[in-house]
């Protein structure tokens, strides 16, 4: 994990917003769509030198105030302020959340009954390594044929970033690559025993694939959005996702698949007809 998480985090939120976002004008000279730093000093009313500092690690802890400045310059939503406020307090590495603990991987009972209740839609409970927790059998019959759930246990990050099938099941890799790993930095990524052997395993496995992301990317996956996936009997599908986050005594998130459009909600009812609906608990 980047030792100036905050530094990314600004950094990106400013190379993202346009001039025309904060009633700027783009100019002919500017080599990129983002705000220069002159620029976000300025609606924030901090100096560029302090705002330098920031992007560059050398100051990591700015008051509530200015954060709160620059969060208004940056037109952050509330998670992105919540998720930059998480930073400024990380920024020693004494405390986390977490601990030391093992990841969630015991199902309360009311998640499975809720996973029960979600199939034949295709929803996977995963834990912070990104490890499959459960899932229903409309998620087995889409991820099952890809080869994502042969791993014992399964893991989500390792099979986009060291399975070769991963790369033919998501033609938009790179974008899929991108929220794996944003997704494992929302959790003490690297600081506790079970995060940093994935880690080193991941750094071993697919190289700067991986490292270039975990130094690059701010930690702060999308929660929704479409996925395109492409299944050895269904073709290609657009699934629309949703992810829910699970209280932090389970340390879990939930994702729901649903048909983005009609062609998909056929071939899905397809692949229902095929198998018999079966919900299974991987580990706990």
């Amino acid at each position: 994990m980047s030792d100036n998480e905050l530094g990314v985090f600004l950094r990106t939120r400013r190379e993202a917003v346009t001039p025309a976002q904060v009633g700027l004008p783009a100019g002919s000279r500017r080599r990129t769509s983002g705000l220069r730093r002159s620029e976000v000093a300025m609606l924030a009313g901090v100096s560029v030198e302090y705002l330098t500092r920031l992007e560059q690690g050398r100051d990591r802890r700015p008051s509530p105030q200015v954060l709160s400045a620059l969060a208004d310059a940056l037109r952050m939503t509330a998670t992105e302020r919540i998720h930059a406020y998480r930073l400024t307090k990380g920024a020693d590495g004494s405390f986390t959340c977490m601990g030391d603990v093992t990841p969630g991987r015991v199902v309360r009972p009311g998640v499975r009954a809720l996973l029960d209740r979600l199939d034949p839609a295709p929803a996977v409970l995963l834990n912070r390594l990104s490890e499959v927790v459960a899932h229903t059998a409309g998620f087995e019959r889409l991820a099952g044929p890809i080869g994502l759930l042969d791993g014992t246990p399964a893991n989500l990050a390792w099979f986009v970033f060291t399975d070769s099938r991963a790369r033919i099941a998501y033609p938009d890799w790179h974008q899929v690559a991108d929220e794996q790993v944003a997704a494992l930095k929302q959790g003490p990524f690297g600081s506790d025993a079970h995060s940093a052997m994935l880690a080193d395993q991941l750094t071993v496995a697919a190289g700067s694939e991986f490292t270039r992301r975990v130094e690059t990317l701010p930690g702060l996956p999308r929660a929704n959005g479409v996925l395109r996936l492409v299944h050895p009997e269904a073709g290609e599908l657009r699934l629309a996702y949703e992810t829910l986050d699970l209280p932090a005594d389970d340390d879990q998130r939930l994702v729901v698949y649903l048909p983005a459009d009609a062609t998909t909600s056929d071939a899905l009812d397809g692949l229902h007809r095929r198998r018999q609906p079966v919900l299974r608990v991987v580990s706990g």
